[in-house]
């Protein structure tokens, strides 16, 4: 896991470095684009990078174009580099298969087999792994499509009172609490003990 954390760091910087210069030569890089770069012409140079899941490095880039979109709208920082140790995170799929958690170990894709603290049971699309105080944790990703229910509520008013605490308009009644009545009896025997 510290591997593909590592890899998906050093790709965010990678394309990070690359999209900081294109934009200064008057280019408009993107995520797509810079994904082609790596793949036909920088990821070649690196052997070790076969051996680590290549949905790694394109995830990287996409949320390093989600970064710069932020930021161009007004919603975020400009992106900055990563540091090693820092919010170590990296995210696979299983190239648009299902991704199922049954129970206490789970098989992902690259990784191989996990075992959680927790059982968890879901099924999911994309997983993202990441790193605090020292410890991994899967984060799930969902799609759903809400489906709405209609709306059966009645309406009822209700009639704050004295003697009664309340009484709603169907006509139920409900009676006061009367603690003070009900501890009178109680207070006076502790008054006359104490003094």
């Amino acid at each position: 896991m510290a591997q593909h954390a590592g890899y998906s760091r050093w790709c965010y910087n990678w394309g990070l470095g690359l999209w900081n210069a294109a934009y200064r030569d008057g280019y408009k890089p993107n995520s797509r684009k810079l994904r082609e770069v790596f793949t036909n012409h920088t990821k070649p140079l690196y052997p070790w990078m076969k051996n680590l899941s290549s949905k790694v490095y394109q995830y990287a880039f996409i949320n390093l174009g989600e970064a710069f979109k932020r930021f161009f709208q007004g919603l975020g920082k400009r992106p900055r580099f990563k540091k090693k140790g820092k919010h170590d995170s990296f995210t696979i799929d299983n190239c648009g298969k299902p991704i199922e958690l049954n129970g206490w170990s789970h098989k992902l894709p690259f990784i191989g087999i996990v075992k959680t603290y927790e059982p968890i049971e879901a099924t999911t699309q994309k997983i993202t792994i990441s790193r605090q105080a020292g410890d991994w944790y899967l984060s799930c990703s969902y799609e759903f499509t809400p489906t709405s229910t209609p709306k059966t509520t009645e309406v009822v008013g209700v009639d704050l009172g004295i003697k009664t605490l309340a009484t709603l308009s169907t006509g139920e009644v409900f009676e006061s609490i009367k603690p003070y009545k009900k501890a009178q009896n109680r207070l006076a025997r502790v008054t006359t003990t104490t003094e």
